[in-house]
C-alpha cells in the first residue's frame, strides 16, 4: 500500500489480487448478491484508490480495506431497507437431499446466525470465517478489542443456546 500510496500503479495490481477475493466472500456474507458483492469490492479499490494519501505507515492495510468493504455493504443494506438475501446459498444447500447430516447443521448454524443481534453476528463471521484476529476486527468495525471480545463471548453463547450446546466449564 505505501508503493501504491507513493506512485507505484503496479502495486494497485497486487493489492488488488490479495484482498479482491477476501473482500468478496466477506461482502457476498452481508448482501447476499454476487452482483452486489462485485460492485462494493470495486467500489472498494477506488476508494483505496481515492484515499491512498491518507494512508499511513504505521495502519494496517488489510483492516482499513475491510472497513471500507464492510462500510459499503452497510450502506447497500440501508439503502435496500432489509435484511441481506442469500439466494445462490439457500439452492445449493435446498439441492442436497434433506436429512445429510452436514446440510442440516449448516442450516441450523446459518439459522442461528442470522438470529444474532448485527454487532455479534459480524464479529463472529470476521473471526471465524475471515479468521481475523479480535485487534484486527476491533479496527474493522470501531470498537476496542475489549468489546469485541464481549461481542463475540455474547454470541458464543447465545449459539450455544439456541443450537443446545452445553455451555463450556467455567476456569
Amino acid at each position: 500500500m505505501l508503493a501504491y500510496a507513493g506512485g507505484d500503479a503496479a502495486a494497485l495490481r497486487q493489492l488488488f489480487e490479495r484482498y479482491a477475493p477476501i473482500l468478496l466472500r466477506l461482502v457476498q456474507r452481508h448482501v447476499g448478491r454476487d452482483a452486489d458483492a462485485q460492485d462494493i469490492v470495486q467500489q472498494t479499490f477506488l476508494q483505496l484508490h481515492r484515499a491512498r494519501g491518507d494512508f499511513r505507515a504505521d495502519m494496517r492495510v488489510r483492516p482499513w480495506i475491510m472497513t471500507i468493504a464492510l462500510n459499503l455493504a452497510r450502506d447497500l443494506l440501508r439503502r435496500r431497507g432489509r435484511r441481506p438475501e442469500q439466494v445462490l446459498e439457500e439452492e445449493a444447500l435446498a439441492a442436497v437431499p434433506a436429512g445429510a447430516p452436514d446440510v442440516d447443521v449448516a442450516r441450523r448454524v446459518r439459522a442461528a446466525l442470522s438470529g444474532l443481534p448485527r454487532d455479534q453476528r459480524e464479529v463472529i463471521e470476521l473471526h471465524w470465517f475471515d479468521q481475523l484476529s479480535f485487534n484486527e476486527i476491533a479496527a474493522i468495525v470501531g470498537a476496542s478489542s475489549g468489546a469485541v471480545r464481549v461481542r463475540a463471548h455474547r454470541g458464543y453463547q447465545a449459539l450455544r443456546k439456541t443450537l443446545g450446546e452445553p455451555e463450556p466449564a467455567s476456569r
